[in-house]
């Protein structure tokens, strides 16, 4: 087991990953950028160095300023949480050049998933219904091309992409046209790599992912699905596990068939594959992510396993302990996503308590939200023997949690699931269209 990691992210995820580590018994190394220097991850941290300025080009996506840290503080290994550097190869590479571990998949392993046409025809091999779309494009006359032969609408998506970014709908080539530069440029500022692919628009539908976890021995253990279906412009506000709209035959048959196509590529540690569930039933393949989810939290309260320390004892080589058998997925959680509205300071913080409520945050009074970053400031997660009793949960923690000085959506989130078409289960991502 590593006995120093550097945690290469800010915000909630590093502090998620402080505490792990924590728990594990191993040193943590926080990097923050010139904005961030009073940030909660850097006080948790055992040890912290300042690697540029607010941009995330100057601090949290500049590679060799990030490894060089690592090399002068004496960690063995980087985890980059989500976002950011977290599914770049090149960086991977350039970790394993130095000596250091990526906490993550392989270069390799990242180079091969990330060309969506191949990672589609292999799972399409391993048993997975695929939606259809392209490889990688690199001019706007092969996007065009592409769509013509797809057929309209379809999806432009950053290769690199996650959190809704780089993701454009085009229902005619003049659409695609002015979408195309869009999505690359998005692309290269988030996440460093312009890239982008297209996909056929499957409407409307349900946005289901399954949690998977698998260790170099080969061995692949699916944690149940998440349902993501309430988002706005591509970005989830609110998550459960398990879907109400996935019968108990549809999720056996689905996790059989993620862990055999997961077994097919060789991956390991913690991935998700994401899936459109139409409304005849039948679930499309869209992309695999390979890294820790933002919604992790939900997961993790219903089964009670740790993604986090689990995602660190695959990549010191350390099998897992238990078998799909072992996985719990009993009872019902809820995860809503906390925004910032607008920058401001931290005056006042109430986070709300009882058996089995968690908020992921990295607020403290008087911390100041910078424009710089994402707009999350925390995830709320319950957790309850029903759906019914969890829904009743959130409410009560929404109405309990109090942020003032900074602008949030907590009184959205409570209308939302306050909802009937949330309450009864019978959503789909058309629901917050035109919101």
């Amino acid at each position: 087991m590593f006995s120093k990691i550097l945690i290469a992210n800010r915000g909630e995820i590093a502090v998620r990953i402080i505490r792990a580590c924590k728990e594990m018994g191993i040193a943590t190394v926080a990097v923050y950028s010139q904005a961030d220097a009073e940030a909660l991850h850097v006080a948790l941290a055992d040890e912290s160095c300042c690697i540029g300025g607010p941009a995330p080009a100057d601090s949290y996506l500049n590679q060799e300023r990030i490894v060089s840290a690592a090399l002068a503080t004496g960690a063995q290994a980087i985890h980059p949480g989500y976002g950011f550097l977290s599914e770049n190869a090149r960086f991977a590479a350039l970790c394993g050049r130095n000596g250091l571990v990526f906490i993550g998949p392989s270069p390799e392993s990242m180079e091969a998933l990330s060309d969506k046409a191949a990672l589609k025809e292999k799972m399409a091999a391993g048993g997975l219904p695929v939606i259809p779309g392209t490889g990688i494009l690199q001019t706007v006359a092969e996007a065009l091309s592409a769509a013509e032969a797809i057929g309209y609408p379809v999806m432009l998506k950053a290769t690199a992409g996650g959190g809704g970014r780089g993701i454009r709908l085009a229902e005619t080539p003049e659409e695609l046209s002015a979408a195309f530069p869009l999505a690359v440029a998005e692309g290269e500022a988030a996440f460093g790599d312009g890239s982008v692919y297209l996909e056929k628009f499957v409407h409307p539908a349900r946005h289901i992912e399954v949690q998977i976890l698998a260790d170099e021995s080969g061995k692949v253990v699916c944690l149940g699905e998440r349902d993501c279906s309430i988002q706005r412009r591509h970005q989830k506000l609110i998550e459960e596990s398990p879907s109400p709209a996935v019968s108990p035959a549809q999720r056996e048959k689905l996790m059989a068939l993620c862990a055999q196509a997961v077994a097919g590529v060789g991956y390991v540690g913690a991935g998700t594959l994401e899936f459109l569930l139409d409304r005849e039933g039948n679930f499309w393949f869209m992309e695999m992510n390979v890294r820790l989810q933002v919604e992790h939290g939900v997961t993790e309260m219903l089964t009670k396993i740790d993604l986090v320390k689990w995602q660190i004892r695959a990549a010191a080589g350390v099998s897992l302990t238990f078998g799909q058998e072992d996985v719990s997925l009993k009872g019902a959680a809820l995860e809503c996503r906390i925004n910032a509205t607008s920058p401001g300071k931290l005056e006042m913080l109430h986070v709300p308590g009882g058996p089995f409520v968690r908020f992921d945050t990295y607020l403290v009074t008087g911390v100041t939200v910078s424009p710089y970053y994402d707009s999350l400031l925390g995830k709320l997660v319950v957790y309850a023997g029903t759906r019914e009793e969890a829904v009743r949960k959130m409410k009560a923690a929404l109405c309990e949690l109090v942020i003032e000085g900074i602008g949030t959506n907590i009184a959205e989130q409570l209308e939302i699931v306050g909802r009937e078409a949330f309450m009864s289960g019978d959503y789909d991502l058309t629901l917050m269209e035109g919101r």
